[in-house]
């Protein structure tokens, strides 16, 4: 087992991050909501504030206007991937925006193919495992590519370097929780040997 890096923030989408109508949709992320703790199941994520109140991820299966997709229950991000998105599109792209449930500091970027041995979640409390599974890239959507561009009505033609530039896992990884499991801060996702 090796470590990829420890967990340093948990958040949830209270509601969709896409408003409006296409093709004038736009992206806002002030529907994130900082949590003290997740809870991981394989029908989504649930927020545990730190008053002890509960938030339902908009992509788990019971939210009112759940977005569920199977594959897409919850999300993971790294610190040094916001780092290179915020090189190249400055300090608007601030770690978190672009709305992953589980924020990793890490110094490297990571491929998918890095993750081909499996990860997992390891409890800093406990040392208990908890497994991911099919973990796929989040493709990149065109609201969050204008949104880091600052132009919420860039034309197709500057858009489109964006979405490659934020292709391949820059912009973050969608994974399906194998089992129930509760993640907190300083926790680390690891490489399974």
């Amino acid at each position: 087992m090796r470590a990829i890096g420890a967990v340093i923030g948990l958040q949830v989408q209270t509601a969709s991050l896409k408003t409006g109508e296409k093709p004038w949709r736009v992206y806002d992320p002030s529907p994130l909501r900082a949590m003290g703790r997740l809870r991981l199941t394989p029908d989504g994520i649930v927020g545990i504030a730190e008053d002890g109140s509960e938030h339902v991820d908009v992509h788990h299966f019971q939210h009112r206007q759940t977005k569920h997709e199977t594959g897409r229950e919850a999300s993971f991000g790294f610190s040094s991937h916001y780092a290179k998105m915020r090189s190249r599109y400055g300090e608007r792209i601030v770690t978190g925006c672009a709305g992953e449930n589980v924020l990793v500091e890490t110094d490297r970027v990571w491929r998918l193919e890095d993750f081909a041995p499996g990860l997992a979640f390891e409890s800093a409390a406990t040392g208990d495992l908890a497994p991911l599974d099919a973990v796929i890239v989040a493709e990149p959507c065109v609201e969050f590519s204008r949104f880091s561009l600052g132009d919420a009505q860039a034309p197709p033609p500057e858009v489109k370097p964006v979405l490659q530039f934020l292709g391949e896992g820059t912009r973050g990884y969608c994974f399906t929780p194998r089992r129930e499991s509760t993640l907190s801060p300083g926790d680390r996702l690891v490489l399974l040997d």
